[in-house]
């Protein structure tokens, strides 16, 4: 009789693939019932296959570190990116008492797939529960259960990074504490509220003051994650506003460009385009009377990345292809930055030959000096409202 209690035998890689997308309907058939728990399983779950099929996978060793770009190609999701299925094999590394809090899932899974992998997994994770369990006395952890109903998988993706475990274990009991939004845990571990809280003397009166100034978490925002509309299967662009910040910046932004005179003439606020069948959002366009061009204008709420300014580029380039008149002159982009006090603008040339229209627009468009004063004082009068 075939043993299918265990997962220590070998599978194969159609297996492998078939199991974590049945995985992912059956969750996502749920997910409007209980998004954050379901979301937040589906992603262990998936971590737990990926990290058993490379330790014990009959072909292993032909996938090796190709493994996950291949389930990529496989799946063929947006929900099952590379880098989130990276974060799923990490959350299970991290989080392995997450099985205490299986079996109805597992249960379900079950009657909804005929997969062995499936079929096998509740004896293998009782396992390792027994394990866990065993173990949880010398361990200082909240019970799993909390911790998934309380935290959505965005806000534990912010602690992944942390390495020490007692550090994670005081972020996870202060975010429950405080139902911070994923916004204030990440600006909460930025500003080193863990070493503060070492080094004050009272750290319950830092405690108490933190959560008094600290932005909570709206329930809709859980819903509004990235993670849950990838596992909805929805286009967060097309239904979910941007941040009070972004939207307040980009307003003012708006109006201070078109004080300055000098031509500009404003266009478009959140200009939707379609590329290769998907839809992509500029934040303002601009077209410059003067200058015969359009201005395109985004404006990022982080640090500066390499692909803000290859994102800026397709869109000036997707004007110039899409847009431009023949009598207009290429689309110029202006990129704005913001992170921690560093303010960035950067200016983006697309098929830009002629240098006396370069130096032309240089004197014509607001100074990089003068955008990024404007960002100082825009940022500085928001944190003191």
């Amino acid at each position: 009789m075939e043993d299918n209690n265990s997962l220590s035998k070998p599978m194969n890689f159609d297996l492998l693939l078939n199991t974590i997308q049945q995985t992912h309907t059956v969750f996502q058939q749920n997910a409007v019932k209980a998004v954050n728990m379901s979301l937040t399983i589906r992603n262990w779950l998936i971590g737990y296959y990926i990290v058993e099929f490379e330790q014990n996978g009959e072909d292993r060793a032909k996938y090796g570190d190709k493994l996950i770009p291949n389930l990529v190609s496989g799946l063929n999701s947006k929900s099952l990116s590379f880098r989130n299925l990276n974060l799923f094999r990490q959350f299970y590394l991290l989080y392995p008492q997450i099985v205490q809090t299986l079996s109805a899932q597992l249960e379900q899974l079950q009657h909804s797939s005929n997969f062995p992998i499936l079929q096998s997994v509740s004896a293998e994770l009782e396992n390792q529960e027994t394990v866990v369990i065993k173990t949880a006395e010398k361990r200082l952890e909240i019970p799993p259960q909390k911790l998934i109903t309380n935290l959505s998988f965005s806000h534990l993706v912010e602690l992944f990074p942390i390495k020490d475990p007692l550090q994670r274990l005081f972020y996870e009991m202060e975010c429950i504490k405080g139902t911070w939004s994923v916004r204030e845990l990440r600006r909460q571990i930025n500003t080193l509220y863990f070493e503060r809280s070492a080094l004050s003397k009272q750290p319950e009166k830092l405690s108490e003051l933190t959560q008094l100034q600290s932005e909570n978490v709206v329930p809709v925002d859980v819903i509004k994650s990235v993670y849950a509309f990838e596992f909805l299967g929805l286009n967060a662009k097309d239904i979910v506003e941007e941040s009070d910040l972004e939207k307040a910046l980009i307003e003012h932004i708006q109006a201070f460009i078109l004080e300055l005179g000098n031509g500009f003439c404003f266009e478009a606020r959140q200009k939707r385009i379609l590329i290769d069948e998907e839809y992509y959002f500029i934040d303002l366009v601009f077209y410059h009377r003067v200058l015969k061009c359009h201005v395109i204008v985004e404006l990022k709420l982080d640090e500066f990345k390499h692909e803000h300014l290859s994102q800026l580029n397709t869109y000036v380039s997707y004007y110039r292809e899409e847009v431009k008149r023949e009598d207009d002159n290429p689309p110029i982009g202006i990129l704005m930055c913001t992170k921690k006090g560093k303010k960035l603008v950067e200016y983006a040339l697309s098929g830009m030959d002629e240098k006396l229209f370069v130096s032309k627009y240089m004197i014509e468009l607001p100074s990089k000096e003068v955008l990024t004063t404007f960002l100082e004082k825009e940022l500085v009068n928001w944190n003191t409202n």
